[in-house]
């Protein structure tokens, strides 16, 4: 069959599909279209995944689907630290599994990294992005170390899987090759992309970003579970002999990875899912609130969260819901595959969203106000299908400060302030005088790279290597 044949029968074919959808204007250009762009939009159109988009097109985009917040919420159990005294022995038991998964090269790591600088100011890949207050080192960079850290304590290999976006996914590559990985083997570094579904107008109809390009946007961090699958990387861990994935978001410094505890306790429990929760700065704060409900354990969205629940006290007058999610997971590779390989379960939720797109007659237009639905599915919501669920609860200062916004609460400036003050911490149990204002704030800017400590434990090791501190000094330890 001729070239220009194929393309007529795949044209016919899609035209087909389109039309029993009430979706043929897609291809409403057609013949003003050249080879390539033909080519291109009967692709796009081939890959949409009709067997999930059919009934979501009915119950999340033609209707507003009900977000209803049960009302039987109750706290769930977290595994607290420190422990209780009768649970001492556990947590030892399980620390040591945990060591011994990690060095037996059971544990991979995951970091969902998507999305790029723009809200930061930064054009590029977040990952790109200098975020150390000291040293110039970028998350990937700080990410890097951790694992070459890691490989080095444990004797082990461990593989990065790094689930990039379209948008950004040649930009990643580029910048992790110019800096030769950043000493780790390529061979363990392996990117991915995120998939992607159409936008729709509110009456179910695809939009168009060109004439030939379909609007797509991509399918949220919870598609990360589905993309493990179609990349092949779920395969790749199973040929490794990977059994948990160490999940977090490419935004957190703080992040450790690589918790013996938490690992332990994961696989001691037969847990298929496990999360690390914080306490809630306040009742309010704009965290997940991980409940339970049925039985099961779930995620409410803050915005969702009713006020009597936000604010509700147990006997002694401490929060009563005080769970707060930092999408920092495990996940057992056979969990993956149950709930994705073998058939898709995670569910997907609706986003009003402002998408550019074509008119009816072909021009773009940049609306500034909602005009098209965005489906989404959120890693979390895989906790409700996992088997024993695990929670463990974890100093916020010491693992979590995310960099999302510009200014304000969880931006570059917080989570670097934030860095200074796990550092100080740090050198302070390890006996080194940090000086300090009156305030009590730190009066040095300290970067402590994971090259050189992946803890308190680790500084505390190396005492003879660290440096005497002076009101104003700026250093990096490395």
């Amino acid at each position: 069959m001729s070239d220009s044949a194929s393309i007529e029968s795949r044209h016919q074919d899609c035209l087909a599909k389109l039309r029993t959808r009430g979706q043929e204007h897609v291809l409403r250009w057609w013949d003003d279209l050249g080879p390539a762009e033909r080519e291109h939009l009967l692709a796009e159109i081939e890959s949409i995944p009709w067997e999930i988009l059919d009934g979501l097109i009915r119950s999340h985009v033609l209707i507003r689907p009900d977000h209803a917040v049960p009302r039987d919420l109750s706290p769930p159990t977290v595994y607290k630290q420190p422990p209780a005294p009768e649970q001492r022995a556990l947590y030892d038991e399980a620390a040591r599994l945990g060591r011994d998964l990690i060095r037996t090269g059971k544990v991979a790591a995951l970091t969902v990294a998507g999305g790029q600088g723009t809200r930061l100011g930064f054009d590029g890949p977040k990952g790109a992005l200098v975020v150390t207050p000291v040293g110039g080192k970028t998350l990937f960079e700080l990410f890097a170390e951790t694992i070459k850290a890691a490989r080095h304590r444990y004797d082990s290999p461990i593989p990065w899987y790094i689930m990039t976006s379209p948008a950004n996914h040649e930009q990643t590559v580029e910048y992790l090759k110019s800096r030769d990985f950043f000493g780790l083997p390529e061979t363990e570094v392996i990117l991915f992309r995120q998939g992607m579904l159409p936008a729709f107008d509110f009456q179910g109809r695809l939009l168009l970003a060109e004439r030939h390009r379909l609007a797509l946007t991509p399918d949220g961090h919870g598609g990360s579970l589905k993309a493990l699958v179609a990349s092949g990387a779920l395969s790749d861990m199973r040929k490794r002999g990977i059994e948990i994935i160490t999940y977090f978001q490419v935004d957190n410094p703080l992040v450790k990875p690589f918790d013996p505890l938490f690992i332990g306790l994961h696989a001691k429990t037969g847990s298929e899912m496990s999360t690390k929760v914080t306490a809630k700065a306040d009742d309010l704060e704009r965290v997940g609130n991980v409940c339970v409900h049925n039985g099961k354990v779930v995620v409410i969205e803050y915005s969702d969260f009713p006020d009597e629940l936000a604010h509700a006290r147990n006997q002694d007058g401490s929060r009563k819901f005080n769970a707060g999610n930092l999408a920092i997971h495990l996940l057992s590779v056979d969990f993956v595959d149950r709930v994705v390989a073998r058939s898709f379960q995670m569910p997907f939720r609706r986003a009003d969203k402002a998408v550019a797109c074509v008119d009816e007659v072909g021009s773009l237009t940049k609306p500034t106000a909602p005009n098209a639905v965005k489906l989404e599915a959120f890693i979390f919501d895989a906790l409700p299908l996992a088997a024993n669920p695990l929670l463990l609860e974890v100093d916020r200062a010491e693992e979590f400060s995310p960099v999302k916004n510009a200014t304000g609460v969880d931006s570059l400036e917080s989570s670097k302030r934030d860095q200074i003050t796990r550092a100080c911490c740090w050198l302070e149990s390890a006996g080194v005088t940090v000086p300090r204002k009156p305030d009590g704030r730190p009066d040095v800017i300290v970067t402590i790279s994971p090259s050189f400590a992946l803890d308190a434990e680790d500084v505390r090791a190396r005492r003879d290597r660290l440096p005497t501190l002076r009101p104003g000094d700026s250093v990096c330890i490395e």
